[in-house]
């Protein structure tokens, strides 16, 4: 007998948001009343993750908070052809506050506020649980750009983020373009999307608890960018029609197929050898635990 609809549509609710909220203005407000030289500079703080992208589940707390200077920027020139490289390159004008100052100042006044808990990790600065206030990693960044078009008078490039890691990696990701994209097949799948990604992260947590998976395999973020991947048809009518789909759509896919994807965000390769990705052993491992499961239940 599969897992039933019941089960499936518990497992398909959303975490508490409001205390993700009022963390995220925690930090927010205090930058943005912070140090003069914050004050003065272009700068956003948005959240990305699970809870901007309305995948959190019960039980998950570290809120993910992006800093992000616009004044400097890092760019992506290499889809440009070479008469609007050159035309970028005479436009270009050299930047005057760059990262590390802006993260040394960022960390400061976010000690003026918080005191000495706000520690620095290896990608963020870490905040932790206090009243009222989940703990949060914070990632400090540039904005970043790959240029689709450049002229003297207009312009296009697709925004993320880049940052250096404190062991000297540099990150660059896509949050706008990930939370703009599962919006949009949230949408077009009757918002099934979304409640999928729950019901599968839950289901994850399930096998964890049983022993079935480790914990360190199918993090959030690898659930929410495999899911993706799936057409959109294989979304609803029901949960259980939707997770029999998915994964037997998983099951079934090659090697050579998995390998090919992206992330949600349409830019990055999902699989590979970077610290940042996985590999489709992992994708395998998991779908198979989930089969087991729908098989056992």
């Amino acid at each position: 007998m599969a897992v039933s609809e019941s089960q499936l549509e518990t497992w398909s609710h959303q975490g508490a948001v409001t205390t993700a909220v009022t963390t995220h203005e925690l930090i927010r407000n205090a930058l943005s009343s912070g140090r003069s030289h914050i004050q003065t500079s272009n700068f956003e703080v948005f959240l990305q993750g699970s809870y901007k992208n309305s995948t959190n589940i019960r039980g998950e707390s570290d809120v993910d908070i992006v800093v992000q200077l616009n004044d400097t920027y890092h760019r992506d020139l290499s889809a440009l052809p070479p008469d609007q490289e050159s035309a970028y390159m005479q436009a270009r004008s050299e930047a005057t506050y760059l990262l590390p100052q802006f993260r040394v100042d960022v960390l400061q006044t976010l000690r003026d506020r918080f005191g000495s808990s706000i520690v620095e990790g290896n990608k963020s600065l870490k905040l932790p649980r206090d009243s009222g206030r989940l703990p949060a990693d914070i990632v400090i960044c540039l904005q970043y750009r790959k240029y689709r078009r450049f002229t003297p008078q207009s312009q296009s490039y697709i925004e993320g983020i880049a940052f250096d890691t404190q062991d000297g990696r540099r990150i660059i990701s896509f949050p706008k373009s990930h939370y703009e994209n599962g919006t949009a097949k949230n949408d077009r799948t009757n918002e099934f999307f979304k409640r999928s990604v729950r019901m599968f992260k839950n289901a994850r947590e399930f096998l964890v608890e049983r022993g079935v998976i480790t914990s360190h395999l199918a993090p959030s973020y690898f659930v929410e960018c495999l899911l993706y991947n799936v057409p959109d048809g294989n979304f609803g009518p029901t949960l259980r029609d939707t997770y029999y789909k998915v994964v037997n759509c998983i099951n079934s896919s090659n090697n050579s197929t998995l390998a090919a994807i992206k992330c949600q965000d349409g830019q990055l390769q999902l699989f590979g050898d970077e610290p940042e990705q996985w590999s489709v052993h992992d994708a395998q491992q998991f779908s198979t635990a989930l089969a087991q499961l729908w098989n056992e239940s």
